[in-house]
């Protein structure tokens, strides 16, 4: 099954664990707020529900095939 992943930029707190973890990824926009790349297809699921799990303020979200929000 492939995930898909988004950022809610209300929600981040710029704590770059993502960026750190994952820089394939994701990255920091021009407002240091961290954004989906659209090499981020290439992460496996888990490694996106990884990714999610660990973000402090939980502005990571995973969606399934159908839209359904995992994380």
């Amino acid at each position: 099954m492939a995930y898909r992943v988004e950022i809610d930029q209300d929600e981040c707190m710029s704590s770059g664990r993502c960026v750190a973890d994952y820089p394939a990824a994701f990255a920091f926009d021009d407002d240091e707020l961290a954004t989906v790349l659209p090499t981020s297809g290439n992460l496996t699921d888990q490694q996106l529900l990884r990714a999610a799990r660990n973000c402090p303020s939980r502005a990571i979200q995973v969606f399934d095939d159908n839209g359904n929000l995992l994380e």
